[in-house]
């Protein structure tokens, strides 16, 4: 790789002005800090007598309820449903858990869903930096989690993803829906730190998975491609490909894909130059998607589609979504830096927003 500044930490530093490297960096502290404070909630034992969780939240604020839904598919009792939205489903009674994921803690549709989850008697708690969602809460003695986002000093609510992610998942076992030991906990920990030291700015650009990566999607549409329990992990990684590195990206599923995807290589005529899968392997998989990925990597060659493919190493899937969230963290960072932005700002999210409550 010809480009040396993804080696520079003082040309880093010239275009990522509001330290995301900072944020990505400090993820494994941003884990430590939420279970730490997650310990000390009390729930009242009604809450382990849920039927179904809705997780009510935007952008960010639920990426990690997503993670959640795959990483522990096979050991949720409960439905778990997310509501980006003002108002909730008539579902929601006093049998449901709603969690309420703001990150800084005043986003008016996840404010009013969660009076309306506490006007329909539901059971509630939350995850936030502070703002009215703190609150609202406290004033109706039901248990938060309130965090001081310390280790995020880019202070994007997208970059405290260890904040959001696995302080949902301590929310969850806090309010017994998931058993996680500490023991698992300490592995994400491990997982984590070998994430960075297989993907970190110190690590030189030829071996380095996630700055060959971005190299790569310099000129091509990144399609993030999954399975199981990675799929939420997909849709981080597209997500942050979108705001951090501006570019269009998109993440597909297998075993969704191959009923109909594949029969659409062909055409426009210039696909093949265009796109690039990042197929995500793992021995966790189930054997049948596991094949599917193989034959799917042999179905792009056919159609001349590039496509790269990375065999994650953690041992259990909860390690592996964080082995995946730092290598895509990482990778979207560098892609901003190969393009010469800051990484930071999102101008037509804002811009939208804007719009929004002019004309609304």
């Amino acid at each position: 790789m010809a480009d040396k500044l993804l080696n520079s930490r003082e040309q880093i530093k010239e275009l990522d002005k509001s330290n995301v490297l900072g944020s990505i960096e400090q993820i494994g502290s941003q884990v430590q800090q939420v279970w730490k404070i997650a310990k000390t909630l009390q729930f009242d034992p009604s809450y382990r007598e849920v039927t179904n969780v809705v997780v009510a939240g935007m952008g960010g604020s639920v990426l990690g309820t997503h993670v959640i839904q795959t990483v522990f598919k096979d050991e949720l009792k409960v439905p778990v449903t997310i509501v980006p939205d003002y108002t909730l489903p008539e579902f929601v009674n006093e049998k449901t858990l709603v969690i309420a994921s703001s990150y800084s803690g005043s986003t008016e549709e996840t404010l009013a869903a969660t009076q309306d989850a506490i006007n329909k008697g539901a059971k509630v708690t939350g995850i936030t930096s502070g703002g009215k969602l703190a609150e609202l809460l406290r004033s109706h003695n039901l248990p938060v989690l309130v965090f001081e986002p310390t280790f995020n000093p880019s202070n994007q609510p997208r970059m405290g993803l260890g904040y959001s992610i696995f302080g949902q998942i301590a929310l969850f076992a806090q309010a017994g829906l998931l058993q996680v030991a500490d023991t698992e906990y300490n592995a994400v920990l491990r997982a984590i730190a070998d994430a960075h030291l297989l993907s970190g700015v110190d690590v030189a650009d030829d071996s380095n998975p996630a700055k060959i990566l971005a190299f790569e999607f310099t000129t091509h549409i990144p399609v993030i491609t999954a399975a199981g329990h990675l799929e939420g992990n997909a849709h981080v990684f597209a997500n942050q490909l979108n705001e951090n590195a501006k570019t269009y990206s998109e993440y597909r599923v297998i075993p969704e894909l191959n009923h109909h995807l594949m029969e659409g290589l062909k055409f426009p005529e210039n696909l093949d130059n265009a796109i690039m899968f990042f197929l995500v392997e793992s021995e966790l998989y189930l054997k049948s998607n596991q094949v599917r990925t193989t034959l799917t990597a042999e179905v792009l060659e056919k159609n001349k589609i590039e496509h790269r493919t990375m065999q994650l190493k953690s041992a259990t899937k909860l390690e592996q979504a964080f082995e995946m969230l730092v290598f895509g963290a990482y990778t979207s960072f560098y892609l901003s830096m190969l393009h010469g932005i800051d990484p930071a700002p999102i101008p037509w999210v804002d811009w939208f927003k804007d719009q929004l409550k002019k004309r609304a």
